[in-house]
Parts: C-alpha cells; structure tokens; sequence
C-alpha cells in the first residue's frame, strides 16, 4: 500500500516509520525541506536506537529507510497514495485545508485520516466532497513504541473506510479501538482529566510532581505519570486541548493556572528543556523550580 504522511514532526515521522517497517512505501511531507529532512533524522535515530536495544536487525532498517521518501510538494505525496494520514499541528482551520487540498490532488478512493487527539474529525470530513472516506487515526507518542492506535469514527464513516482503518491499524501491528466522533474522544478525554488534576494537586502542595507520578505508575500500573506525560506531550498541546474540551464539555476540563503560566514562561516540557521537569538531551534530569506558585494571574 502507499501511504502519504503530512507533517514531519515527531507524530508523523513516527507514523512514517510504523508503516513503513510493516512494509508499505511511505512518502513524508512538510512544507520546508528542513522540517522533511529532521523528520527523516528521526526515524532513523528511532531505527539506531531499536538496533541497540536488538530489537530491529540492520537489514530491516536498510528496508525500512528504502521505503520511505521526502518531499515538500503536496500533489507528489498524495497523488499515488491509498492513504493520507494529516499530522498537521492541532488547528481546526488547518486541517480543514489540508483536506480539502488532499482531495484535489489524490485519487478518488484514497482514505483521508487525521492523527488529530481531540479536535472533531465530523467537522473536519466536512470539508471534504466525499466525506465519507474520512477517519481519524489517533496514534500515541512516540508512535514506534505506543501500542494503541485509536480509530474515530465520524458521522460522515462509510463502512469501507471503517473497515480499512482497522486493516490498517492491525496490518501495522498496533491495537485499535474504535470510537464514535465527540469532544476528546475517548483517551484523551480521559487521560487529560488525569492530568489536569494531578497539575491542580501540585498547585495546592498535595505532593511533588515526581511523587505524583510515581504512586501513579506504581499504584495504578501507568507506564509514565500524568505530569511527566504532560512535558512529552507538550504543555502548549496539552493547554490547547483542555480550552478545547472547556468549550465543548464544561467547566471540568477548566485549565489550571499552573499549567498557564508554563506556557506563558515557554516552559513547554521536553522540547524546551523544562516543564514541569528540566530535560537534558531528552532525559529528565530533574524537577523544575517553579511548581506553579499560588493564586491566579
């Protein structure tokens, strides 16, 4: 199958590599040669690293490397592709125009996917002239390692495009869930509600952000604490989601001060160097002094 990725950042990149390891061509598109070269970098650190851990020989990265291309030209990367997977940042408007752009430029039966985690693929397949061949495919971070791929239905889904993401999903080698289109779906609904709370717990000096994080994974089986997700996700994501789901589902999903005022320092997490952590070279290497103060600004 061909497979066009768009956006070549850490989520498409690692969409890239999971197809292309499963054996599908794969063509990964940015809009800077740059942003496709870096993308193309790390996947085959990803590679590196699952050669040294003797997970993956060096003969299926030599494969996997020769089925994926880079381009910056839209039409190249759609043109063939059975499908299109948009890992676009979480704008609304974006993807609604990277859909639209996709329709005029690949063929008539192509499956047209967002990897969005909350935003509605209804309203996105919308968009479309052929709503019908619109899904969402909700992969997790980093897509070479998370297991889950979460299939969204929206209420445009025909049958065969339902049909097809679950083929997918399994023929790479993922496990699927499939959820009807609402606000955050299912996990990140969920797993935002967890984090934003745990954030309020530091806010009120419950316990620190490591100890929270470690009764969490040894508590509850987590394989990475609330907060400590946070920093992967990013804190600009994970405030954009929670204002997301405020606007949708109600004052719950409220974001807590805390969480603005990180945004607002440009303490993101990991890909600043500090959110809640400081991170050094993509290792947590400690906690960042500002918790979050008191009172509101």
């Amino acid at each position: 199958m061909q497979i066009a990725v768009l956006g070549a950042g850490s989520m498409g990149h690692g969409i890239a590599q999971v197809s292309a390891m499963a054996g599908h061509d794969v063509v990964l598109r940015d809009v800077e040669p740059e942003l496709v070269e870096a993308g193309l970098e790390g996947i085959r650190e990803n590679l590196r690293g699952g050669v040294d851990r003797e997970k993956v020989t060096e003969a299926e990265v030599e494969e996997t490397l020769e089925r994926i291309g880079g381009t910056t030209d839209l039409a190249d990367a759609v043109a063939d592709a059975d499908l299109v997977i948009e890992a676009v940042p979480e704008d609304m408007g974006l993807k609604r125009d990277v859909f639209s752009d996709v329709e005029e430029a690949a063929g008539e039966e192509a499956v047209i996917a967002s990897n969005t985690s909350s935003l509605s693929v209804t309203e996105m397949a919308s968009a479309l002239e052929r709503p019908e061949r619109a899904v969402g495919l909700h992969f997790f971070n980093p897509p070479h390692l998370m297991e889950l791929v979460e299939i969204v239905i929206a209420e445009q889904t025909d049958e065969r495009t339902e049909e097809f993401a679950v083929d997918y999903v399994r023929d790479i080698e993922k496990e699927d869930v499939v959820v009807r289109d609402s606000a955050g779906f299912a996990t990140s609904r969920l797993g935002l509600a967890t984090g934003l709370e745990a954030i309020r717990m530091v806010e009120e000096g419950v316990a620190s952000p490591a100890d929270i994080d470690e009764a969490m994974k040894l508590g509850y089986g987590y394989p990475m604490g609330p907060i400590e997700l946070g920093d992967h996700v990013g804190l600009d994501v994970r405030l954009h989601i929670a204002e997301h789901l405020r606007e949708e589902l109600g004052e719950r999903f409220k974001p807590p001060q805390a969480l603005r005022r990180k945004v607002r320092a440009g303490k993101l997490g990991k890909k600043s160097g500090e959110g809640f952590y400081v991170w050094e070279d993509g290792e947590r290497v400690g906690t960042s002094g500002d918790r979050g103060g008191d009172g509101d600004e």
